[in-house]
């Protein structure tokens, strides 16, 4: 066999074990080795696993990880993300769907103590939909904001996805962290915009809560002090180049734990399940990371990344109807895979597409965030949603989707936006740099 031959059937092979429900990590890791066995010989297969496990697990810009994990598991655990709740309600609560929009808000504000979607889905759920319940919100809407929103958290710094991306193809994290800002609060208004939309049409959907004075709102924004100063400490830090992105989450998981106890708000039963939640989430991300790069290898020596850059460099097509092919990919890859496997696993072949059609790799790493912001309240594999579902078990699953869906066309309307004009990406980034 060839090794492109070899390397289709590594695919075909992937996506049977991914079929089982076999861990996407071990799936990566087993047939990266099988295939690698098979165009070399095995002992030079396992040499391969073995250098690329403990360079994997020893990588110090990997470390960023589990300290954002953990900075995001202490601002949970001590209420931080109840007074972003609070404070964005005490302001837009009033509005047609006043309260699914400061959900939005807050998702948006907790995103940046966090990086993680789920999390921030599984934050949010628990903290606004005992109240949109209260308020006589429709579930369907209120779960389906909640899921997208949660979404957020994946493109606002600090970003898992986005450390993954920069570590797999040596880019700047820093300059990723900030390419995301930008398109991140634009995608934020526009599911306020489709909220609003819904409401006005529906106005059962969300009824207006009651109204605050000004004295009232002013009042409540005390509870988003934590989370500005920890995106100035951490983000402005970084930006600033006091210190790496490394040094920054781990100033970042000490400050929430310094404003934990000030808060009197962390104990040492919070403190170990804070820790327990990170280890568990920590190993999931470093074991998909570790098999990635195995069967990254493996394609590396197939060479069918090279050869799909190439036949995809000389199509007779327009470069932007290439990077719609490839966003339809990630659309409909999203939906049988999770974000962070589908971008480690997909990345290693688009990487070098894109950079022989010569288009910038920062706004190609935000582009991919928002692509595969649809993957997680897709179904059959919308991984927000079923942590917002799994959170509330009196609401069928497929209300959940049915609620997310409208946030879905917001989504493709900031890729169409983010394809057409590259600089909403790139302009920040520019600028600070």
């Amino acid at each position: 066999m060839t090794p492109t031959q070899v390397g289709i059937l590594g695919f075909v092979l992937l996506l049977v074990l991914l079929a089982s429900s076999m861990p996407v990590g071990f799936v990566m890791a087993v047939v990266g080795l099988v295939g690698f066995a098979m165009l070399t010989n095995p002992q030079a297969a396992l040499s391969m696993a073995t250098i690329d496990l403990y360079t994997t697990f020893s990588d110090y810009n990997l470390t960023t990880i589990p300290l954002f994990i953990l900075m995001g598991q202490v601002a949970f655990h001590t209420g931080i993300s109840r007074g972003l709740f609070t404070a964005a309600y005490h302001w837009m609560g009033r509005l047609p769907g006043g309260l699914a929009m400061s959900t939005v808000g807050a998702c948006t504000a907790f995103g940046a103590i966090c990086g993680s979607g789920p999390a921030t889905s599984a934050t949010m759920a628990s903290v606004a939909l005992p109240e949109m319940r209260r308020y006589k919100y429709d579930m369907s809407l209120a779960t389906g904001c909640v899921a997208a929103g949660g979404g957020i958290g994946m493109l606002i710094p600090p970003s898992i996805v986005f450390i993954v991306y920069a570590i797999l193809t040596e880019l700047s994290i820093g300059k990723l962290f900030i390419a995301g800002i930008v398109p991140g609060l634009m995608i934020a208004v526009m599911f306020c915009v489709v909220i609003y939309w819904q409401c006005v049409r529906n106005p059962l959907l969300g009824p207006p809560g009651p109204k605050f004075t000004l004295r009232e709102k002013f009042a409540s924004l005390k509870g988003v002090w934590e989370t500005l100063m920890l995106f100035v400490l951490v983000m402005g830090g970084m930006f600033a180049g006091f210190y790496t992105a490394t040094e920054a989450a781990a100033i970042g998981a000490a400050g929430t734990m310094v404003i934990g106890l000030v808060k009197r708000e962390l104990n040492w039963k919070k403190l170990i399940q804070c820790l327990n939640e990170t280890i568990r989430t920590s190993c999931m991300v470093m074991t998909i990371v570790g098999g990635a790069i195995i069967f990254g290898h493996f394609l590396a020596r197939t060479q069918v990344p090279s050869e799909l850059a190439s036949w995809l460099a000389t199509l007779p097509l327009p470069g932007w109807i290439i990077i719609g092919l490839i966003v339809i990919f990630y659309l409909i890859g999203g939906c049988f895979l999770d974000a962070l496997a589908l971008d480690i696993l997909t990345i290693p072949m688009f990487y070098p597409v894109i950079k022989a059609l010569g288009y910038d790799l920062i706004w190609f790493g935000v582009m991919i965030v928002v692509v595969t912001m649809m993957g997680v309240i897709t179904p059959p594999v919308g991984v927000c949603v079923y942590v917002v579902s799994g959170m509330t078990r009196d609401v069928p699953m497929e209300k959940v989707f049915k609620g997310a869906m409208p946030f879905l066309w917001a989504l493709v309307a900031a890729a169409i936006l983010l394809t057409a004009f590259p600089q909403i990406a790139l302009w920040l980034p520019n600028l600070i740099h």
